[in-house]
């Protein structure tokens, strides 16, 4: 029998692996290193940016013909499961994301889908920076950042073009042998006046998986295409308007609750349905990038939509449900740069949010309506600390399936700090309060006959308390993190209800570099509860998971003149052995180790063939945060077995 996995010993034996690396020479590969992406934002280095995450360079160009499990491999506090991407739910220190603000490229985003499949699918070959702000989120993060935020930024061109060139692109094929899985996407780009432009097609197709041990995994087949269109033009002074669109479709057949392998007992299902799922944004923007002093404004307005139809054939065929989630949102802010060091932001936002139940019998709707007014404030008074806090306003509409309307409004605080101990040592804290609002429900559950006279709009708790170390090519971190939410909203198809939710738990991380390669490491412990008492994953269900001890580690290394780059990562998850509330069973552990090769032959310029085994050992298991593990009756949907892939990608 395999003994029993231990993060904490992984995580030591990783950092003792680090430091015995001599250090070659003082040049560093940052590619696995999140340095590099902090440094792209303009406050990576303020206090509310103490316990963000960043998505790293290296992260972010392997994931990209692949799905958001493959973008956050790497970041412990962050978990994805679902294992197909219609399916896939993120939970950040354990917390569902439904309770963070998210935005990409500004425009907030639809956090609202039927209960069966993602909220927020996105294809990460879109996307140049991944920022995730965790529990105490600014002021300028948006409305209603219950749990904190995510910020997603898709590519330019610039990006995309080699300096001095006003054409170019890339090309990429995959394919994945477990699922006969092809995938292929273009990127085309150029430039010339000041006008930008930039295309970008993907397509990714091919059969059911198997599950470690060999299972076929039905429904489980890709089927997925991915578009985006950006234009923009930037003036000699720095004034840059840019107008952004993207979608992406996936329709096809899929398991029955498409996050669910199989539930015992209950009434006969068909074991798969069609899920025609389609997620898309746009937005249109303004700023000057080359503004400084005391008048320095951004706008951005935009939609994003959530269609989820299904085919519901046990009923009277031909018989589709419709759920269609929408928001139109605008934001007008302006940052007063005070000195190099601090700056005050300021700004009002605004947002329409409506969802949309309907079928052959009828439909059912609600909205809400908010403004919020807002002010953060990042200050570094004296040499070693840094201060930021804001408060922001918010005055919600809310309508109901019934017509019945309220309206709510609140304030919300946030303050954070960070102190040099010592050249090498900061010590942080964050603290804040947030008007949750009322959110709007999952569509697939709407009833016209709710009862709202007893709903009551939300309000969270955040703190977090960490450190930072870093001395020469390590780097060390972590935080204790508790959030709590007061009158979140939930209930079934019976009847609304409120719940107080709370997620509390540890994370802790590991940076090394040394010459041509790098190691991230970091493991997360959350512990979640509802109503005071230790949650099951139904209990828990939009508001968060049980999750336990998550880990993760990644590794690369390029030989000194050498085309190849070797690298690896391990994704684990300790035995979950606490039984909560109506759950029936423990959530057994498991660790998986995926290798990767990379070669940059000198013979074809810009060509990098990259060859991968995922699940090296074929493990069979369920990703932590994938619905159902807590349950003898519930078979998890399994991640694949054993993958081998081949990724070739041509810049041009």
């Amino acid at each position: 029998m395999a003994a029993p996995f231990t993060p904490r010993l992984i995580l030591v034996a990783g950092a003792a692996a680090a430091l015995a690396l001599p250090a070659l020479a003082q040049e560093t590969v940052v590619l696995l290193d999140p340095i590099t992406l902090r440094a792209l934002d303009a406050d990576g280095s303020a206090a509310d940016r103490g316990a963000s995450q960043y998505v790293a360079a290296a992260e972010l160009e392997r994931a990209r013909m692949g799905d958001l499990k493959d973008l956050f491999t790497g970041i412990a506090s962050v978990s994805v499961g679902g294992a197909i991407p219609v399916a896939q739910k993120i939970f950040i220190n354990g917390v569902d994301m439904l309770n963070l603000s998210v935005t990409v490229d500004g425009v907030e985003q639809n956090n609202r889908a039927f209960h069966h499949v993602s909220a927020n699918a996105i294809d990460p070959g879109l996307l140049k920076f991944v920022r995730v702000d965790a529990g105490v989120a600014a002021a300028d993060a948006g409305p209603h950042a219950v749990a904190g935020a995510v910020v997603m930024e898709t590519v330019d061109a610039a990006d995309i073009l080699e300096d001095g060139r006003s054409f170019g692109g890339n090309v990429r094929l995959s394919y994945g042998d477990n699922g006969r899985t092809f995938g292929r996407a273009a990127t085309l780009a150029g430039q010339m006046g000041g006008f930008e432009w930039l295309g970008y097609l993907k397509s990714a197709t091919g059969d059911d998986y198997q599950a470690g041990g060999g299972q076929t995994i039905r429904g489980s087949a890709a089927d997925l295409q991915s578009v985006l269109l950006k234009l923009a033009h930037e003036t000699p002074g720095g004034h840059r308007i840019e107008l952004s669109g993207q979608r992406l479709r996936d329709d096809t057949l899929r398991p029955y609750r498409a996050n669910i392998g199989h539930i015992e007992g209950g009434a006969p299902l068909p074991e798969l349905r069609r899920y025609d799922t389609t997620r898309s944004s746009w937005s249109l923007s303004y700023e000057n990038t080359q503004a400084g002093g005391l008048w320095d404004p951004r706008f951005v307005i935009g939609r994003s939509e959530s269609r989820v139809h299904v085919d519901q054939p046990t009923v009277m065929p031909p018989y589709v449900s419709k759920g269609d989630s929408d928001t139109f949102s605008a934001k007008l802010e302006n940052r007063f740069h005070l000195s190099d060091a601090n700056s005050v932001t300021a700004g009002i936002d605004w947002y329409d949010r409506s969802s949309t139940y309907s079928d052959p019998f009828g439909g059912l709707d609600e909205n809400a309506r908010n403004i919020g007014l807002y002010a953060q404030a990042r200050l570094e008074p004296v040499e070693r600390l840094d201060l930021s806090f804001g408060l922001r306003w918010d005055r919600q509409d809310f309508t109901g399936t019934s017509g019945w309307k309220d309206t709510n409004s609140g304030f919300s605080g946030n303050a954070s700090l960070a102190y040099g101990l010592t050249d090498a040592l900061v010590l942080r804290a964050g603290a804040s309060t947030v008007f949750g609002g009322i959110a709007i429900e999952d569509n697939y559950i709407f009833n016209g006959a709710w009862d709202y006279d007893t709903l009551r709009p939300a309000r969270a708790r955040n703190y977090t308390l960490g450190f930072d170390y870093e001395a020469g090519d390590l780097r060390l971190d972590g935080e204790l993190f508790l959030t709590q939410v007061d009158n979140a909203r939930g209930g079934t198809y019976r009847g609304i209800e409120n719940f107080d939710f709370e997620s509390r738990g540890y994370n802790l991380g590991l940076g090394y570099g040394w010459n041509g390669g790098y190691l991230r490491a970091s493991i997360s412990d959350s512990r979640v509860s509802v109503n005071g008492n230790p949650a099951s994953s139904y209990e828990a269900l939009d508001f968060g998971a049980p999750l336990g001890r998550v880990f993760s580690i990644e590794a690369q290394h390029t030989p000194q003149g050498s085309a190849f780059t070797y690298g690896g990562s391990i994704e684990a998850a300790a035995k979950y052995d606490r039984i909560e509330g109506d759950s029936d069973r423990t959530i057994p552990g498991y660790a998986v180790l995926n290798l990767f090769a990379e070669y940059a032959p000198e013979q074809v310029e810009a060509l990098v063939l990259r060859a991968e085994v995922a699940n090296l050992f074929d493990k069979d298991y369920a990703d932590r945060a994938t619905y159902g593990g807590d349950y003898a009756t519930v078979t998890p949907l399994r991640e694949p077995g054993r993958t081998f892939s081949l990724v070739a990608t041509k810049r041009f």
